[in-house]
């Protein structure tokens, strides 16, 4: 099926498995007391297809394979589902101040952010490419001596980059908040490339064919998890929900949904 993704930001979008009318910024532990709007809201940054991005083609909602499978846990858990769009920087402190129950946003758990949330099992593993434009050559990470490569701000990405500048001599990162800022910047040369995840730089590139993805090598998989508040009695229902959807299959069928380039 072919079909063309734009990209846009909505402030504030809602997802409602059974519709509720209470407030998003109501949390999980002030709806426990009224079980007839027990509500969890999801932070998550809309920009990441195929885990979350708006296809302004046909709607303003928040789609993707993080949005199905979020739905589908918080059904299993007893709660409605709210959906807060935000930075993707801004994720992990929301959750910290607890101003969203949990966020879900393609996020892979590293030792710093797991100092001030916890996060669940992984649901699923991806690897970094380098998206360039077309005629650029990239075989190999010292094919980028000198260049200017960027990277979403605060995602793993950027690690990697930075990782990158560390072994490269003159490399230089830079970040954005949103990820089509970031194609863009390469489409108009003001980036040599950019770090994007596999699944998620293939169908930027495949809307967008004068640029590439290439493998980047030496880089270890990354595991996607949920991020909830310190101490939160919900990680293990989010846990035993996932596993009930994985065990039945139904986790597949998201996979075979989404993980494949439009």
């Amino acid at each position: 099926m072919k079909k063309k993704w734009l990209f846009a930001a909505a402030a504030v979008l809602s997802l409602s498995l059974a519709g509720c009318s209470s407030s998003s910024n109501k949390t999980a532990t002030d709806n426990n007391s009224d079980q007839n709007k027990k509500v969890l809201v999801m932070g998550t940054s809309a920009d990441f297809a195929p885990f979350e991005y708006i296809d302004a083609t046909k709607s303003d909602e928040i789609i993707g394979f993080d949005v199905d499978l979020a739905n589908a846990v918080a059904k299993k858990m007893g709660y409605q589902l709210k959906i807060q769009d935000m930075e993707f920087n801004s994720l992990i402190p929301a959750v910290q101040a607890k101003k969203i129950d949990f966020s879900m946003a393609g996020i892979t758990p590293n030792p710093e952010r797991a100092k001030v949330v916890d996060f669940t099992d992984s649901y699923y593993d991806t690897h970094d490419y380098l998206i360039t434009k077309k005629d650029t050559k990239f075989d190999k990470i010292d094919d980028l001596k000198g260049k200017k490569i960027g990277a979403q701000v605060s995602s793993i990405e950027e690690d990697t980059a930075k990782a990158i500048a560390g072994k490269v001599s003159g490399v230089k990162v830079e970040t954005r908040d949103r990820v089509p800022e970031l194609i863009q910047e390469v489409k108009l040369g003001r980036l040599d490339g950019i770090v994007l995840e596999d699944i998620v730089a293939e169908n930027y590139v495949k809307q967008n064919p004068d640029l590439k993805f290439s493998a980047i090598q030496g880089v270890e998989n990354q595991k996607k998890a949920a991020a909830f508040p310190k101490g939160s009695k919900l990680v293990k229902e989010y846990n035993k929900a996932v596993k009930e959807l994985n065990d039945a299959g139904e986790i597949d069928k998201m996979k075979a949904k989404w993980f494949k380039v439009k």
